[in-house]
C-alpha cells in the first residue's frame, strides 16, 4: 500500500492507494469514523452495479449499516435538483451527525456527495472512494466540492475535506478508453505545472497500456503534487491556483458544449494548449517547441488540442472564473515545462489576447 498524508491540522487525512482496497473499505473507514453507525453511500448508474455490493459487504463486516443513493451518470447530475433529492434521501435514511457519507464514483459523484455532506446537518464526515482516473489523481483530493449552476461550472460549493481517500487502482480496469483519457488530461497537467521529470516520463509511456503498468507510480506522483499544493494553500487564494492550468479556457469549452459535447478532460486538454500558446504570445514562455511536445502527448491519448468556442461563451466563462477579482483574473501560464506561473491580468486584456490568437 502507498500512503500519502495530507497535513491540514485538525482536517488532516490519508490518501491510501492499494489494489483490492475496495474489499477493505469498511475497516479503513472504521479507523477514521469510530462513532459512526450508518454510512450513506452515493454512487452513479455506471459505478453502482460494478462496485456497490463489494463496498457494502465490506462496510457490513466492519459493523456499519449502509444505504445508497444512485444518481444518473454524467455531469448533468451535478445540479441543484439532484442535491435536493440527495438531502431528502439522507434524512429519510436516518443519517445523524455522527454518521458519514461515502462517495463511490468519479468526479461528479465526489463533488455532489461532498457538497451534500458539507451542508446536511451543518456538516457530516465524508469519505472519498474514487473510481475514475480523473477522480483518483485530482478531484477526490483537496476538499473542493461543488455543483454546477446554469451560469457555469462549480459555482456553488464549499471546502470540505474528506476523512480519508481510498483508491483502488483496479477500478480503472473497467473504464472505457475515453474516460481513461479524460483522466490523462489531469495527469499530464501535473507534469506541466510542477514536475518536468514526470512530464518526460509520460512522454516516454504514451499509451494506456504503459500507464496502467505504472499506475501506482502515476497516482502517487499526481496526488503528492496536489497534496503539497493543498497543504500550502487550502483555500485556493495563492499557489493552489496553479492546479487550474487549462481550466479557465477549458470551462468555456465545456459551457459552449452545454456540458455534453466535450468532457472535462477533453476541455482541459485543449485549454492547456491554448494557455501555452497564449503564454508564448505574451512572452511568458520563450520556447514555443513546448506547444508541439504537449500537443503530441495529448494526442497520443486521443485528447483534442483545439476546440472551437463562440466568443460570447468565452467572455462569459472568463468573467465567471473563480480566480477572478473585480476586473482582474489570474491566468495560469507555464514559464517552462514543469513550472507554472500564475499571472495577474485584466480580463479585457486576456480576452483581447485570446481573440487575437
Amino acid at each position: 500500500m502507498k500512503t500519502l498524508h495530507v497535513d491540514l491540522g485538525s482536517r488532516s487525512y490519508d490518501i491510501q492507494i492499494d489494489p483490492g482496497l475496495l474489499d477493505r473499505a469498511g475497516e479503513k473507514i472504521r479507523t477514521v469514523c469510530p462513532k459512526a453507525k450508518r454510512l450513506f453511500v452515493v454512487t452513479d448508474s455506471n459505478v453502482g452495479p460494478l462496485y456497490y455490493d463489494r463496498v457494502k459487504a465490506s462496510l457490513e463486516r466492519s459493523g456499519f449499516s449502509s444505504s445508497s443513493h444512485v444518481v444518473s451518470a454524467g455531469e448533468h447530475s451535478k445540479c441543484v435538483t439532484e442535491l435536493e433529492k440527495l438531502w431528502e434521501d439522507m434524512m429519510e435514511a436516518g443519517l445523524t451527525r455522527t454518521d458519514a457519507v461515502v462517495a463511490l464514483g468519479g468526479g461528479v459523484v465526489g463533488d455532489l456527495c461532498g457538497f451534500a455532506a458539507s451542508t446536511i446537518l451543518r456538516g457530516v464526515d465524508f469519505i472519498q472512494i474514487p473510481t475514475t482516473l480523473l477522480a483518483q489523481v485530482d478531484s477526490s483530493v483537496g476538499g473542493k466540492v461543488a455543483i454546477d449552476l446554469a451560469a457555469g461550472k462549480n459555482l456553488a460549493g464549499a471546502f470540505w475535506q474528506p476523512k480519508t481517500v481510498l483508491m483502488d487502482p483496479e477500478t480503472l480496469n473497467t473504464l472505457d478508453d475515453q474516460t481513461f483519457s479524460d483522466g490523462m488530461a489531469e495527469v499530464i497537467k501535473y507534469g506541466c505545472i510542477a514536475d518536468k521529470g514526470f512530464f518526460d516520463f509520460l512522454c516516454a509511456h504514451p499509451s494506456r497500456t504503459e500507464i496502467t503498468a505504472n499506475i501506482e507510480h502515476v497516482l502517487y506522483t499526481c496526488c503528492d503534487i496536489k497534496r503539497s499544493v493543498v497543504e500550502e494553500d487550502e483555500r485556493d487564494t495563492g499557489r493552489r491556483m496553479i492546479l487550474n492550468f487549462g481550466h479557465t479556457i477549458g470551462h468555456a469549452y465545456e459551457l459552449a458544449g452545454n456540458y455534453e459535447t466535450w468532457t472535462h478532460g477533453q476541455a482541459v486538454s485543449a485549454g492547456m494548449v491554448a494557455a501555452v500558446e497564449l503564454g508564448v504570445k505574451l512572452g511568458v514562455m520563450e520556447h514555443n517547441s513546448e506547444i508541439a511536445t504537449l500537443s503530441d502527448l495529448l494526442r497520443s491519448f486521443h485528447l483534442p488540442t483545439h476546440i472551437d468556442c463562440d466568443w460570447a461563451t468565452m467572455e462569459k466563462a472568463v468573467g465567471l472564473d473563480k480566480k477572478s477579482e473585480g476586473t482582474d483574473i489570474t491566468m495560469i501560464f507555464l514559464r517552462e515545462m514543469g513550472q507554472a506561473l500564475p499571472t495577474r491580468m485584466g480580463k479585457k486584456a486576456v480576452l483581447q489576447s485570446l481573440r487575437a490568437s
